[in-house]
C-alpha cells in the first residue's frame, strides 16, 4: 500500500533486503492469509509476502482467533510448490521460527508444540497456520501465516499462557526477527513432502509435548513425531498415530 512503511522501511526496500518478489505492507488487515490467497488468485509468484501492523481477524487452527495488535510480526507468505503436505510445511516453518528465536536469545530455548505452536518458557510465543488451494487434485498455491509476539503487549488474562519476545530479549526489534526469518521461509516451497532425518531430530530436540500426558485429540502420552508429520501417542500399551486435532495436555 502506497506510503505505508514497516518500522520506517517501505515495501520496495524490504523486497531488496530479503530477496522476495514483492512485499505488501498494510497498517491493518483482516488477515494476512486472506491477502496472500488473493495474491495467489491473481497469479503472484512464490515468495510474495504480506505484512500487517495489525490484524482484525487473525486466525489460528480450528477457527480460533489470534490477537494481532501493533508490535507483533503478522505475516503471510505465498508458496507455489508442485506438491506439499500442510503438516510438513507447518513443522518446517516452526523450526525456522524456533531457530530465529534461539539466535536472538543466544541459547536453545524455543520449543515446538505439535502441530503449529512455538513455545518459550512454557508459554506461547508464535503460531503457524498453513492453508492450500487446489484445483481438483492439483495444488495451486500455499499460504503460510505466521504470528509472533515481539513487542506487542500481552493481555493480563493471557499472561500465564502467552509471552512476547521482548520479555526475554529486551530491545528486540521486529526487523531483527524478520531479517532472520524471511529468507529461509521462502525456501520452504522447494522441500520434499516428508521431514528429513535431520528435521525429525531437530523437532525431537525441541518437542514440547514429548512425554506429556494428553487429554486430546486422544488420551495418552506424547511420544514424538514421524517423518510424515503425524504425532505419536502411547496409550494402553499401544502407539496411535494422530494426524490432526486440537492438543490438550492433562
Amino acid at each position: 500500500m502506497t506510503g505505508v512503511t514497516f518500522d520506517g522501511l517501505p515495501g520496495t526496500v524490504l523486497v531488496r533486503r530479503w530477496g522476495v518478489p514483492s512485499c505488501l505492507v498494510a497498517r491493518e488487515l483482516g488477515s494476512t492469509l486472506d491477502a496472500v490467497h488473493a495474491l495467489g488468485q491473481d497469479g503472484a509468484p512464490g515468495g510474495a509476502l504480506v505484512l500487517a501492523e495489525s490484524q482484525t481477524a487473525g486466525r489460528g487452527r480450528d477457527g480460533r482467533t489470534w490477537l494481532s495488535p501493533a508490535g507483533g510480526v503478522w505475516l503471510a507468505l505465498l508458496l507455489r510448490p508442485q506438491r506439499a503436505a500442510l503438516s510438513i510445511v507447518s513443522i518446517r516453518a516452526g523450526l525456522v521460527v524456533a531457530d530465529v528465536v534461539d539466535d536472538l536469545l543466544g541459547a536453545p530455548q524455543a520449543r515446538l508444540k505439535w502441530p503449529n505452536d512455538v513455545m518459550l518458557h512454557d508459554r506461547k510465543l508464535a503460531g503457524v497456520l498453513c492453508e492450500g488451494r487446489w484445483q481438483g487434485d492439483e495444488l495451486q498455491w500455499l499460504a503460510v501465516g505466521i504470528g509472533i509476539n515481539v513487542v506487542n503487549p500481552i493481555p493480563p488474562a493471557l499472561g500465564d499462557a502467552a509471552i512476547a519476545l521482548a520479555d526475554a530479549v529486551p530491545g528486540v526489534r521486529r526487523l531483527d526477527v524478520l531479517d532472520r526469518l524471511v529468507p529461509p521461509l521462502t525456501r520452504l516451497g522447494i522441500s520434499a513432502d516428508r521431514l528429513t532425518e535431520r528435521e525429525v531430530a531437530a523437532f525431537a530436540a525441541r518437542d514440547w509435548l514429548r512425554d506429556r500426558a494428553l487429554r486430546g485429540p486422544v488420551t495418552g502420552r506424547a511420544a514424538g513425531v514421524l517423518a510424515d508429520g503425524t504425532l505419536l501417542v502411547e496409550r494402553a500399551g499401544e502407539t496411535t498415530a494422530v494426524r490432526e486435532g486440537h492438543v490438550e495436555t492433562a
